[in-house]
């Protein structure tokens, strides 16, 4: 990779090439969010197996704790190939799914219950390698832009749930057992498909029309996202769809999915005609690969540090330099020991792992409110959640450039407004449910989108996808938190025994009480984020002014 000329960094070949591996991710971001879909089987899996609600949900805490070996994922990924992480992770899709097919469809009895947690482990487990290889890939191609790239990867993820449910009505008329199928085997098809695709490439020399040429090709792709989604939306409320026009409806979905292939050819095409102009302006313009984690230009880094000096306390900036400050490269260690790591941490346990309960108990929650259907429910959170992670992204990359907004801002807005939406579902009112699984996705892709970055931007890249992976071991500890004991433990207070061994429970009351404590975490967590946020102002400071000077150097040396 990148030892001939035609494939050295700048050249079409390497700029195609980088954005062809970004379309490859977003496609296997699209099938990678496999975890999420729970919801859509668990009722089979719970009449099957004669489970209580406590039962059903330590298997979906089984499948949230296989996230904790993504520290595996993490470490492998500074050690193996992309190509190798990506196989590893969809042939454990494959055993995983695969062996609950066998279950839901009686080709096999019923395994027994801590086989089945091991099964949904390793299901939860293979999306840690997936999602490990494209997130570390992609920021390290695109370093400039990580907003845009964690919020577009991000939001895919967010809508493979819909994509999936929206596959599985479409051509198998919402059979559990056709849908484990698909889990099982498309995941792998695509991933075999992207290893040839998705590759880290050398840094780029960064120039102005680069970066503005970067930011539009990111501007169509989400725009193509929104398109998917909406289209996604609209066919959630088309009542009883007849078999020939969800046919047609996939085949066009399948179309919207495949249209970002036109960044890759535009960006060769492009590149070959204005390389010749473009190696000019790289002859006038020294450009730099990421301003916060390199010093390749010191006066300019001396500037930059000075400025923020003169607006924070002298002796607070002087020990500060004693370790790594934030914003600069960490190892493991000293990212263990910061206590702005373990703020973020916590802070994030607060909206993701509040988030997943939702996620995991949907089906539950839907039933006990009066929905005999509550596949549009999971639809809209998945949809939701990808608005949520896609515009954040952007919007909070532009804030950093315009006014150095602090990116973990934007995580104190969405934990003030799930809570309201905790608020409205412990209500119970008619239609609190559509309004209340629109907000918590929406503020559940926020967080996803605003925290992986941000991370990268305190912490650094060197050991990046270790960060990330310990990162997600909050969506293990938060289901299990408040989905397996939480959730669990307060609806079968609520239930009453069925004849067939199981438990069900009817009624807004339900889930009140798991929907007000949830509230209170998401306050906690509220403040924490506004803490952090002061904490970090002076590291998007430095971001904004760098790419401000940059821009300025730039224009001066095109004049």
């Amino acid at each position: 990779m990148g030892s001939s000329s035609l494939s050295s960094a700048g050249s079409p070949v390497s700029t195609a090439s980088k954005w062809l591996g970004f379309v490859a991710a977003v496609w296997i971001q699209c099938i990678s969010g496999n975890n999420y879909t729970f919801s859509n089987y668990s009722d089979a899996l719970k009449s099957l197996m004669h489970l209580t609600q406590v039962e059903l949900n330590s298997l979906s805490v089984a499948k949230d704790i296989g996230k904790a070996f993504g520290l595996v994922a993490g470490l492998a990924s500074d050690r193996l190939p992309t190509w190798s992480i990506l196989l590893i992770g969809s042939l454990e899709g494959l055993v995983a799914y695969g062996v609950q097919w066998l279950v839901v469809s009686q080709k096999i009895q019923p395994l027994p219950y801590w086989q089945m947690c091991v099964f949904l482990c390793m299901g939860g487990n293979s999306t840690t390698w997936m999602n490990t290889a494209v997130l570390v890939t992609c920021i390290r191609n695109f370093r400039r832009n990580r907003g845009p790239v964690s919020g577009i990867l991000k939001g895919y993820v967010g809508l493979s749930t819909a994509i999936f449910t929206t596959l599985c009505s479409a051509l198998f008329s919402d059979d559990p057992a056709a849908f484990l199928l698909m889990l099982a085997l498309l995941p792998l098809a695509v991933c075999v498909s992207g290893i040839f695709f998705l590759r880290e490439v050398p840094p780029e020399n960064s120039t102005a029309a680069a970066d503005t040429k970067e930011a539009k090709y990111f501007g169509v792709i989400n725009a193509v996202a929104v398109v998917v989604a909406v289209y996604l939306l609209v066919y959630g409320f088309i009542p009883n769809p007849g078999t020939l026009f969800s046919r047609v409806f996939t085949g066009v979905l399948l179309v919207l999915l495949a249209a970002p292939l036109a960044i890759p050819i535009h960006a060769y095409f492009s590149e070959r005609l204005l390389k010749p102009v473009l190696d000019i302006e790289g002859q006038n313009s020294q450009g730099v690969n990421e301003p916060l984690l390199q010093n390749d230009n010191k006066e300019e880094e001396a500037a930059v540090v000075a400025a923020v000096a003169a607006e924070e306390e002298t002796a607070v900036v002087i020990l500060e330099k004693i370790r790594p400050m934030i914003g600069e490269e960490h190892t493991i260690s000293e990212v263990l020991r910061s206590v702005d790591f373990w703020i973020l941490f916590v802070s994030f346990l607060c909206g993701v792992g509040t988030g997943m309960a939702v996620q995991n108990n949907m089906g539950q929650i839907g039933l006990a409110l009066g929905y005999t259907d509550v596949s549009i429910f999971v639809s809209l959170t998945s949809i939701w959640g990808f608005f949520g992670r896609i515009v954040s992204g952007s919007v909070s990359e532009h804030f950093i450039r315009k006014a150095a907004t602090p990116r973990l801002l934007w995580n104190a807005a969405s934990q003030i407004l799930m809570a309201v939406g905790y608020i409205l579902l412990a209500m119970a009112m008619p239609g609190s449910l559509y309004i209340g699984s629109t907000v918590v996705g929406i503020c559940y892709g926020v967080r996803m989108a605003i925290t992986v970055p941000a991370a990268s931007e305190l912490f650094g890249l060197k050991y990046y996808g270790l960060i990330y992976n310990i990162l997600i071991l909050n969506l293990p500890l938060g289901s299990f938190l408040f989905s397996g004991l939480l959730a669990g433990i307060l609806y079968d207070m609520e239930a009453t025994t069925t004849a067939g061994g199981g438990n069900t429970c009817v009624g807004g009351h339900c889930y009140r009480l798991v929907f007000i404590v949830m509230t209170a975490a998401c306050v906690v967590g509220f403040f924490l984020d506004i803490w952090m946020s002061f904490r970090t102002k002076h590291v998007y400071k430095k971001i904004s002014m760098s790419r401000k000077s940059k821009k300025s150097s730039s224009a001066t040396s095109s004049s």
